[in-house]
């Protein structure tokens, strides 16, 4: 007769099942991507040549400035995703797919801001560019937008996590989870029937100090 794991207790075999073996690769695949991401979403993503700038006579900081731009909610997003890896790692249960979940739909957005920034919208940038410095006609003809590394590296990092928190909403059902005792001790019930006789007393002594009392000093004799 097959062995069945008690209330509360991990399935039978589950220590051996491999998807629980994912967790470290899945979580620091995921933390890395997401955070080259935040840090590439914050850096320019479509410029001007420099060259075309030259030619044009705007090599001005201001014109310089003007000649490149990024994509803030991009950065915003993976920053998002990247508070979410965070805690994944020390949730439990649903509320830990669920986190995945958003880190998912976050790192999505990413993707989409990135891919549409940096695909649809670059004419519209260069418009803007020349309406700012006032090359309008056949002189604003002249410029071109092209995409930076960093774009490149974001809308390949942004693909990454997505993989990566896709994953983790898969798997996260069989990752290994911190046990309760690392929970704080009001959110358990002192002198609770199923908690072990040391994790009583550990919890008996957080309340007496919340009271106000001194441990250290005993009855005087």
């Amino acid at each position: 007769m097959a062995d069945r794991a008690g209330p509360g207790e991990a399935p039978v075999g589950a220590t051996t099942d491999p998807r629980r073996r994912t967790f470290g690769r899945v979580a620091l695949a995921g933390l890395a991507t997401t955070g080259l991401t935040a840090f590439a979403g914050h850096q320019p993503m479509i410029r001007v040549p420099e060259e075309q700038l030259d030619r044009a006579g705007a090599m001005s900081v201001a014109g310089q400035e003007l000649s490149q731009a990024e994509f803030p909610l991009a950065g915003a997003l993976a920053l998002v995703a990247l508070a979410c890896w965070g805690a994944l790692l020390v949730t439990r249960g649903v509320v830990r797919r669920a986190v995945a979940v958003l880190a998912a739909l976050a790192t999505a957005g990413v993707l989409v801001v990135v891919a549409v920034g940096g695909f649809v919208q670059r004419d519209d940038a260069r418009d803007d560019f020349v309406d700012q410095v006032g090359l309008t006609g056949a002189g604003g003809d002249r410029f071109t937008m092209e995409l930076t590394a960093w774009f490149w590296v974001a809308l390949a990092g942004s693909a990454l996590a997505l993989a990566a928190a896709v994953a983790a909403v898969r798997l996260a059902p069989w990752w290994p989870e911190m046990g309760s005792r690392y929970d704080a001790p009001a959110a358990q019930e002192p002198g609770s029937a199923d908690a072990p006789a040391e994790e009583r007393t550990n919890l008996d002594l957080w309340k007496s100090l919340d009271e106000g009392d001194d441990p250290t000093t005993g009855p005087v004799s």
